[in-house]
């Protein structure tokens, strides 16, 4: 997997049309939320994760980038990739899945 950033063409999406891109490509996960301005600091995973935001926004806080996700925008993070996070004034609620 490589570090990639999917962005929501067109109006900006329900939570509903979020979950049927999800089911349509069979990922199985869970869903997490955060208040507005959370942050996480700098860290890796031992597996490649798949994450769409259905409401709010985050950003993510790469070595040499930073990438800001809004509703319906899907990152894929190899693992290994060290990241950070800061959620937007909104809050965020995203889907997550672990791939192996």
């Amino acid at each position: 997997m490589e570090l990639h950033v999917t962005h929501w063409q067109g109006a900006p999406p329900g939570t509903n049309d979020v979950q049927q891109k999800i089911r349509a490509e069979n990922l199985r996960g869970y869903t997490w939320s955060n208040g507005p301005f959370d942050e996480y600091s700098a860290h890796t995973h031992s597996f490649d994760k798949v994450l769409y935001v259905l409401s709010g926004s985050i950003t993510w806080i790469l070595p040499n980038q930073e990438i800001t996700t809004h509703a319906g925008d899907r990152i894929d993070l190899p693992r290994g990739t060290v990241h950070a996070a800061r959620v937007g004034a909104n809050g965020v609620t995203c889907f997550e899945a672990h791939l192996e």
